[in-house]
């Protein structure tokens, strides 16, 4: 038969050990807590640059990485999406998907935000010359990308083609 004390000793150190389980829960807790505040009061973007030609730009970008483009053929000129994308992915942006869009009539190149997004889509026309008022929002989930550039028939007008021919006039 277990003594007094004995009984008494393993009393207490049961009520330390909860108390010790408790304390340590409490600041497990806490520290959830304040990683969940930080979480929502710091925002989610870092700073990252974006040399276009020989001008260099600040944008926030998504701190996943790079930005997710779809390059469709709208002006019906075979090999145009390849200089796009590689233009595209000479800046940075990564070129998940390409191919001709649905009707090849396309005048003006244009920028759809896929994500919502529209600073990012602005982004992506800015490394293209694409003008502001041709960045559009056609938000789709499915498509899991960011933005999709629709090449038109000025796609002359635009820095995949002024680039190179300034590099290929270069001695």
């Amino acid at each position: 038969m277990p003594s007094a004390d004995s009984r008494e000793f393993v009393n207490k150190f049961k009520n330390y050990s909860v108390n010790i389980l408790i304390i340590l829960l409490a600041v497990l807790t806490l520290f959830l807590f304040y990683n969940l505040f930080k979480r929502f009061t710091t925002p989610q973007t870092e700073i990252k640059t974006l040399k276009v030609d020989s001008t260099t730009y600040l944008t926030k970008q998504p701190s996943g990485g790079t930005l997710q483009i779809d390059v469709q053929n709208g002006c019906g000129i075979p090999g145009i999406a390849d200089k796009f994308t590689e233009y595209l992915r000479s800046k940075g942006f990564d070129v998940v998907e390409m191919g001709n869009f649905t009707t090849q009539d396309i005048k003006t190149t244009m920028v759809i935000d896929r994500a919502g997004n529209i600073k990012n889509a602005k982004l992506v026309a800015l490394a293209l010359g694409v003008a502001d008022k041709y960045v559009i929002q056609q938000m789709n989930k499915n498509y899991f990308l960011d933005a999709t550039v629709v090449i038109g028939k000025d796609y002359e007008d635009l820095m995949p083609f002024k680039h190179s021919t300034e590099t290929q006039t270069k001695p």
